[in-house]
């Protein structure tokens, strides 16, 4: 006679290990550190596992469950696996928030904090059409790629366009007096154009202008980011300014084309750094030249503006600030945007998508230095 093997019946201990291993999609911790599991119940090889969502309509309600679904039927003996979704009570939520932000009401900026391990970058310009917000979503999703933690704010409040470059098409979702970034292509996202309807322009003097940043950065749950960027809107207005207030500690990267007229007014862009005592971490030449199928190039726009820049902001700072990169030209590099996967992804071997990986690695390996920080030292008594 062949020898039976009996199934295993799988236990509510290895269920629930398993569902340890499933993180929810907009906080990524795993749902039994988020009190998310409300239930599990085993009867032979069904499994049924009962989880809590954030807030009805859950936008990724279906991802949850898949997700639940595909851990538990990896466990020995699971022959059936059913999800039932509730909804947290707002004791729950308020919970959830606690344990995410702590005791305090009010919300702070986590970036500002003394000690904040997040590189904080200002993509500015003197003027608009530079491709500015290219260079910002390019950059994001290059140090994602790299297994870094990455979140870009769209201050751009006016023209804010980096949700449809990044292929960001979620929404924002609101658990207590927090907002669950959506993501795409690994970043984390905030933009006005997520909370207006349509096309509809945003008309916001100075003062709502400075609410809607520092709610962007205070009540958004953006976790523990390794970067974060920040798409400027062009000149030295009121988000400029704004920024310099809300995270001291900030870093402006300088976006050029290499025509002198933009250089001149890019230099200006850069010099505010004067004013707000910020770091300016390098100048970026964007829409250098254009390759010709023979292998010549064609500098459209002139040429030298972005080493121009860099040179001039140097002299006026007293401090290097280096040219980072000249990136090419490529209607590739604004089909990519159109379409939502950046260059960086959908086509990583062209020259410009080449020069922008090269950027991001600089800016996420540079050693952090001391300048700008407060030091916990008292002086020595005499």
């Amino acid at each position: 006679m062949g020898t039976v093997t009996d199934t295993p019946t799988p236990s509510v201990e290895a269920v629930r290990a398993a569902l340890a291993t499933v993180q929810d999609p907009e906080i990524n911790r795993p749902i039994t550190d988020l009190g998310m599991v409300k239930d599990v119940r085993v009867q032979g090889g069904v499994v049924d596992v009962e989880v809590y969502l954030t807030i009805a309509g859950c936008p990724l309600r279906d991802k949850i469950t898949r997700d639940v679904t595909g851990a538990v039927s990896a466990v020995p003996g699971v022959a059936e696996v059913r999800v039932a979704l509730d909804v947290m009570s707002d004791k729950q939520r308020a919970e959830l928030r606690k344990s995410l932000r702590g005791e305090a009401e009010e919300p702070r900026i986590p970036f500002a904090e003394p000690g904040s391990l997040t590189r904080v970058y200002c993509v500015a310009s003197g003027k608009g059409g530079v491709g500015k917000s290219s260079v910002t979503v390019n950059l994001a999703v290059a140090m994602a790629a790299r297994g870094l933690s990455v979140g870009v704010v769209d201050a751009d409040i006016y023209g804010h366009s980096v949700p449809r470059m990044l292929g960001a098409t979620g929404k924002p979702t609101r658990v207590e007096k927090m907002i669950m970034p959506p993501q795409a292509h690994g970043v984390k996202v905030i933009s006005i154009g997520m909370f207006t309807p349509g096309n509809t322009p945003v008309v916001w003097r100075g003062p709502m202008l400075h609410r809607a940043l520092q709610q962007f950065l205070a009540d958004v749950f953006w976790g523990d980011l390794d970067i974060l960027l920040l798409d400027l809107p062009p000149g030295t207005g009121d988000v400029a300014i704004s920024v310099a207030q809300l995270i001291p500690n900030a870093e402006i990267l300088v976006v050029t084309t290499p025509q002198p007229a933009a250089a001149e007014v890019a230099e200006r862009a850069g010099a505010i750094s004067l004013q707000t005592r910020q770091r300016l971490a390098g100048v970026i030449e964007n829409m250098s030249w254009l390759e010709l199928p023979d292998g010549t190039r064609t500098e459209i726009f002139g040429s030298g503006g972005g080493a121009a820049v860099a040179e001039s902001l140097t002299r006026t700072v007293g401090a290097e600030v280096p040219l980072l990169g000249q990136v090419p030209l490529d209607a590739r590099l604004r089909e990519a945007g159109d379409n939502g996967i950046p260059l960086v992804i959908s086509a990583p071997d062209t020259p410009a998508a080449v020069v922008l990986r090269d950027i991001a690695t600089r800016l996420s390996t540079r050693a952090r230095g001391l300048a700008g920080r407060m030091l916990s030292v008292t002086p020595a008594g005499r």
